[in-house]
């Protein structure tokens, strides 16, 4: 006889859709965890795997910093481990189709070892008929949990061995903000670090409101506490995350804004600082400024597009025109110069016309993006686009995909090639995953380079000289000085 399951919580949209915001609790208590889980840690193992964005890396590495706590040591082949954990991501379904397939092979990891617990967690598990089919499809599933209540993980591991129970708990209302979780970061040179969580956006097409919640600013001491620490700790690099990074603290009414943070955050000495993803309804002269006034604060903007028709726009509930649009960049690039500019693009949202598209193509041309992250667009179960009955072939989506990538590239060729015979600063990450004698890292405008250099600056600044360049890498060597 199988598990018995028990639902703790489940997700409803209805709730997470609410726009009634509630009293945010900050919370600082340590974290629980029962002495019984820490006995049956004591020689095991647990592999985490990620999907999507910064926020669920950021997740992941809370998640990993509990498991550590409890006594668990990590491995990186899944069926070596005691607990596996699958972070997911929503955003597209081919992300879920993914995460499905992996689910299934671990059905293997079951039969050789029966003891071992099996969690899925994050944006996916946010919605409810990916519940209903994890639930009654993956029953190699032991613990079903969602992005508000990660600190219950001791918890609902211990339950769920100690009962033999499969549990399912998912808050759709989101959660308190709490501090003082442990974290375990792998890289030592560069961190992310969370300054807010959620959005209040509600675009159209966009599930993170309902996966996410409605946005929770940290505090700014707490920001200015973990950034301190990692200064100290020596990182070379720190980058401030949110799902609109750039509405920081609109909800906490103290006088703070993400200007004076990122101004502040600056003057802490981080020789790289830089934020993502922006919106750009929130942006402020203010914070353009910062950006200027501080040389440590990376001169590489990622600005959403989405689209460049006004008319599309207005449907996907972006609250700018792609005239406004355009605006903000030239204001950007007058207050600072140098600065790369990336950006996403959706293709194809319901109904969308040759006009549409070729006003998008218009703004490709007037901005001359440095990188571009593009999507034919996926429709997200309980958000209003998907509703919308959708008249437009997928082999016309799939044609104007191409032109788009093909229009996109010769600025992505054009922004490479003016490196060439410049000497640009790079953050070393490492070794090339390609080749072994080749070093590999990012400049401050966030190119990628590979370049020959000395294996012993891995974690440092360096100088590289540009010889050659592609579409999406530079080359490079080394240099004094």
């Amino acid at each position: 006889m199988g598990k018995k399951t028990v639902i703790k919580a489940s997700p409803d949209l209805r709730q997470a859709a609410q726009r009634k915001r509630e009293k945010i609790e900050f919370v600082r208590e340590n974290l629980i965890i029962p002495s019984s889980l820490r006995e049956h840690a004591k020689g095991r193992k647990y592999f985490i795997r990620t999907y999507g964005c910064q926020a669920n890396v950021l997740d992941s590495q809370t998640i990993e910093g509990i498991l550590i706590e409890i006594g668990f040591a990590p491995v990186d082949d899944p069926f070596d481990a005691d607990v596996v954990i699958l972070n997911t991501c929503a955003i597209r379904e081919n992300a879920e189709d993914k995460v499905f397939g992996e689910i299934g092979s671990l059905k293997a990891l079951k039969n050789k070892n029966p003891n071992s617990i099996i969690a899925v967690c994050g944006c996916m598990t946010q919605e409810p008929h990916i519940v209903k089919i994890l639930k009654e499809t993956y029953r190699q599933v032991d613990i079903i949990f969602g992005t508000h209540n990660i600190n219950r993980l001791p918890t609902l591991i211990n339950e769920s061995l100690e009962k033999n129970q499969r549990l399912i708990e998912v808050y759709s209302k989101e959660g308190e903000v709490i501090e003082n979780l442990p974290c375990h970061r792998e890289d030592k040179y560069k961190a992310f670090v969370n300054i807010m969580y959620g959005c209040d956006k509600f675009c159209t097409y966009c599930i993170v409101p309902y996966t996410r919640g409605k946005q929770r600013s940290r505090k700014k001491e707490d920001i200015m506490k973990e950034c301190e620490e990692l200064v100290k700790q020596g990182y070379q690099e720190i980058t401030l995350v949110g799902q609109n990074v750039n509405a920081y603290a609109k909800d906490l009414d103290d006088g703070s804004t993400f200007a004076d943070l990122l101004d502040s955050v600056a003057k802490l000495g981080v020789p790289r600082l830089r934020f993502t993803t922006s919106h750009p309804w929130d942006f402020t002269e203010e914070m353009f400024k910062a950006i200027a006034n501080n040389k440590n604060i990376m001169p590489a903007i990622h600005l959403p597009l989405q689209s460049g028709s006004s008319d599309i726009l207005k449907k996907m509930g972006r609250r700018y025109s792609s005239e406004e649009y355009c605006a903000l960049v030239d204001r950007l690039r007058e207050i600072v110069p140098n600065v790369a500019i990336t950006t996403d693009i959706i293709v194809g949202f319901p109904n969308e016309s040759d006009e549409d598209f070729e006003k998008t193509l218009d703004v490709v041309k007037y901005v001359h993006y440095d990188f571009a992250f593009t999507f034919i667009y996926s429709p997200r179960i309980g958000t209003p686009a998907s509703r919308i009955e959708d008249l437009t072939p997928m082999s016309v989506k799939k044609e104007r995909f191409k032109r788009l990538v093909d229009t996109l590239a010769i600025d992505f060729k054009a922004k490479s090639d003016a490196y060439i015979g410049k000497t640009v600063s790079v953050l070393v990450d490492g070794l090339s995953k390609k080749d072994s004698n080749i070093l590999s890292g990012y400049t401050d405008t966030n190119k990628l380079v590979n370049f020959t250099g000395n294996p012993d600056h891995i974690g440092k600044i360096v100088n590289v000289k540009i010889i050659d360049a592609t579409t999406y890498y530079l080359k490079g060597e080394e240099v004094d000085g």
